[in-house]
């Protein structure tokens, strides 16, 4: 079964406060008639959520006048019970449908950013085009597929991979100024673009942002870990956060969607769609 709970105006102000009732917020998918309450969803269709649709709902903000800002928005999964990861990877918390909007997220973006353990764990491979965002992608001046950008202080990965080696666009290694410079030549040698975005060993969140901005990627997708996310949030440059919960229990130790020492101050983001299929929920969150 799939559903939509748009959030607008409208339906922000249906609150079971205002209408005295727990269900009292209408939820319907795209194109559905006034009529019952999709809770209970007797009239709804079971179906898919298409990459068309999925296209529309998570399209990047407009630009404003006089160009393009670079929008970040973190692509992360969570069980009911906070585990971001299952023996290490995202795979076992994940469904069809979760994998679906990873691809329409890619689809997208101009770069997708990634913590360099990320890389190593989940055996990263370079972002491959794909024939259902390839109009779209030439109409708004993109390549053909995003690039990668690699979050490394310390460099240490294998740049014998096809990540590095055989993208279809060059992937991208965000290091600090510091980083040990024979670890960079190799890095070069393979086809890696390295990019400095930080003054010593580690990667400045914010001058990140800017350095890929400058490049002309203003459409970011970060992909994670939990510690890069943490680091994103920390450094107040996250803009947008597609969060899926999964319905699943795990238990144990396993990280959280976001890492590191707690923010000072807990930052708001509000609901801007909600997105259910199969029993997972896709929720995108942007900051006030």
């Amino acid at each position: 079964m799939r559903r939509l709970f748009p959030v607008t105006e409208e339906t922000a102000a249906r609150t079971p406060e205002a209408t005295g009732g727990a269900n009292a917020t209408e939820m319907r998918t795209p194109g559905e008639s006034e009529g019952p309450s999709a809770v209970g969803g007797s009239d709804l269709v079971d179906r898919e959520w298409s990459l068309g649709e999925l296209a529309v709902a998570y399209v990047y903000p407009e630009p404003a006048p006089g160009g393009r800002e670079p929008w970040l928005r973190a692509n992360m999964v969570s069980t009911l019970d906070g585990a971001a990861q299952h023996g290490g990877r995202s795979q076992p918390i994940s469904s069809d449908a979760d994998m679906r909007i990873f691809g329409t997220l890619r689809g997208l973006a101009d770069v997708v950013i990634v913590g360099a353990e990320t890389v190593r764990q989940e055996g990263y491979r370079p972002a491959r085009a794909r024939e259902a965002f390839a109009q779209a992608r030439r109409a708004a001046g993109q390549t053909p597929a995003p690039a990668v950008a690699v979050v490394s202080a310390s460099l240490d990965l294998d740049f014998s991979l096809p990540l590095f080696t055989s993208p279809s666009v060059p992937t991208l290694l965000l290091t600090g100024a510091a980083a040990a410079p024979d670890r960079v030549a190799t890095a070069e040698k393979a086809g890696v673009r390295v990019v400095v975005a930080g003054d010593g060993m580690g990667v400045d969140p914010a001058r990140a942002v800017r350095a890929l901005a400058d490049l002309g990627l203003t459409r970011l997708l970060s992909e994670g870990g939990p510690r890069l996310l943490g680091q994103l949030i920390a450094a107040d440059v996250l803009d947008e956060l597609c969060l899926t919960v999964s319905p699943m229990l795990t238990a144990g130790d396993a990280q959280r969607i976001a890492g590191g020492p707690s923010v000072p101050v807990p930052k708001r983001f509000v609901l801007a769609s909600l997105l259910e299929e199969a029993g997972f929920l896709f929720g995108r969150y942007r900051r006030t």
